[in-house]
């Protein structure tokens, strides 16, 4: 590829990584609008069913997708997935029942799980020979994904209020048409010319458990109690399907997870800690979001505006560690400067009370933003320099693999925490009442919600200070993909 063709790969990737995140956190912010005039009765009994069906179907592909990437070369994956993203957005749009919906929202999630993951691995590959640009081509990636991340909310709660909310899947349509055609005039990137055979038992295996896990995080204690049949069928399901999931992978000729990866100190490390902060990450957003609105008393556009320090920590910082590891930085020391600034930034927010300053609130989460444009903008380099160059699609998307298993155990156990400390504070009280609540017995349940808050937001700081444990442990990286020895004939032009 030309310098010109390269740089218009990296357009295409950057566009194609913020039109998925914007996309999943656009329309949670929407949901409400969109149920009740598909579904006047039900609808809003429904809005579980579409939030988890996108989440349920990217997650469930992310195994597949890394195989298919190093199997039949990431051009192909790549367009596959914007093409089936693109046709579920224009039947999100054009749906007229909420099962229409959640059936089409599946079917982007699908596509969705492809664009988050395999734009990566193709901007690993647009790496010049001489492996420059490539931690600040990628690491520009997980900025622009961690900023439509804030920003989605607000910009979703302005589509609900001020537009038809079939706009919100519309949009994605100029944009992904243009994604699509660069990505198939522009990119020609390497793939193998050995057929491989893809482990498509092992990559049901990993949807199982991917699915059972984050319907068991997203209705215990919420849809279900804990202890039901439901939930504890759904335990059942994600402990089975693990376990065969990971005999699978120790004895298919070809898995979709190689357990062999976990021998590579920066993959074993660089997976957990991304692990880490997707739990984290899950705390912070969500939660901040909940005492805005429900102790402060913000609309949800008007809170969505305080996650904008947060974006831009993330942008700013995120591009000059990118620029600086191109220059000779070590990547290790951003990904323990950054687990140990987002720990300190939870711990600000441990400290939330009912009259604490919004400024503070803010500067706490431009902290937070720091931190996370490191890691998010630094461990997936780290990892893809680490990783074989055979199996660097695999590497790659178990890294949002085990971002997504993280967001899921995170939402379950924060969930749970709030609730148990804010019932130990407010016997019998419970957090979905406190918007109806008025004078004394609402200053009693907001101080009991803040202590819960903070509980949450301290163990959250806690399980930063695990990654940040982990990050000192990492090795140095070593080198970088693209100078990786390659024999004659191995890899041909897609």
């Amino acid at each position: 590829m030309t310098k010109a063709q390269t740089l218009i790969g990296m357009v295409v990737c950057i566009a194609t990584i913020l039109l998925a995140v914007l996309d999943m956190n656009i329309v949670s912010a929407a949901t409400v609008p969109i149920a009740r005039d598909l579904d006047p009765a039900h609808g809003v009994d429904k809005i579980p069913w579409l939030i988890s069906a996108f989440a349920l179907a990217s997650a469930a592909a992310l195994p597949l997708y890394g195989k298919l990437c190093d199997s039949l070369g990431a051009k192909k994956v790549f367009v596959g997935a914007v093409a089936t993203f693109l046709l579920g957005s224009a039947l999100c749009g054009a749906a007229q029942s909420m099962a229409e919906l959640i059936a089409a929202r599946a079917l982007q999630g699908l596509g969705g799980g492809g664009l988050m993951s395999v734009t990566m691995v193709v901007l690993a590959q647009l790496k010049g020979p001489d492996g420059k640009g490539g931690s600040k081509a990628s690491g520009v990636g997980g900025i622009v994904g961690g900023t439509g991340m804030a920003i989605g909310p607000w910009i979703g709660g302005t589509l609900a209020d001020h537009a038809d909310w079939r706009w919100i899947f519309y949009i994605n349509l100029p944009l992904g048409i243009a994604a699509l055609i660069g990505a198939v005039l522009v990119l020609k990137l390497p793939i193998s010319p050995v057929r491989h055979r893809i482990d498509y038992l092992g990559a049901a295996l990993a949807a199982a458990f991917t699915s059972s896990l984050l319907l068991m995080t997203s209705w215990g204690g919420k849809q279900y109690a804990w202890g039901s049949p439901e939930i504890l069928g759904l335990i059942v399901a994600c402990v089975l399907s693990l376990a065969l999931f990971l005999r699978r992978q120790s004895t298919a000729a070809e898995p979709v997870l190689p357990l062999s990866m976990f021998k590579v100190p920066q993959l074993r490390y660089g997976f957990a800690i991304q692990g880490l902060v997707g739990a984290a990450m899950m705390g912070a957003l969500v939660y901040v979001m909940i005492y805005l609105q429900a102790v402060r008393g913000l609309a949800p556009a008007a809170s969505g505006l305080y996650l904008i320090p947060m974006a831009l920590g993330m942008t700013a910082v995120g591009l000059a560690a990118g620029r600086l590891t191109d220059r000779g930085w070590r990547m290790k020391t951003f990904v323990l400067t950054g687990t140990v600034a987002s720990a300190l930034a939870l711990a600000l927010l441990a400290t939330l009370d009912a009259g604490t300053s919004l400024w503070q609130i803010r500067g706490a989460l431009l902290l937070m933003g720091c931190g996370f444009g490191l890691l998010i903008g630094q461990l997936i380099p780290y990892v893809q320099n680490a990783a074989p160059a055979h199996q660097l699609g695999i590497a790659t998307t178990s890294i949002r693999f085990f971002q997504t298993l993280g967001n899921a155990l995170g939402a379950a156990v924060f969930g749970t925490l709030l609730s148990r400390v804010y019932e130990t504070k407010v016997p019998g009280g419970s957090t979905s009442t406190l918007a109806h609540l008025t004078g004394a017995a609402r200053d009693t349940a907001v101080h009991g919600f803040i202590s819960a808050l903070d509980v949450v937001f301290l163990v959250a700081a806690g399980i930063m200070a695990v990654a940040a444990v982990l990050a000192a442990r990492l090795p140095a990286e070593t080198r970088p993909v693209a100078t990786a020895p390659v024999e004659t004939g191995q890899l041909v032009d897609a």
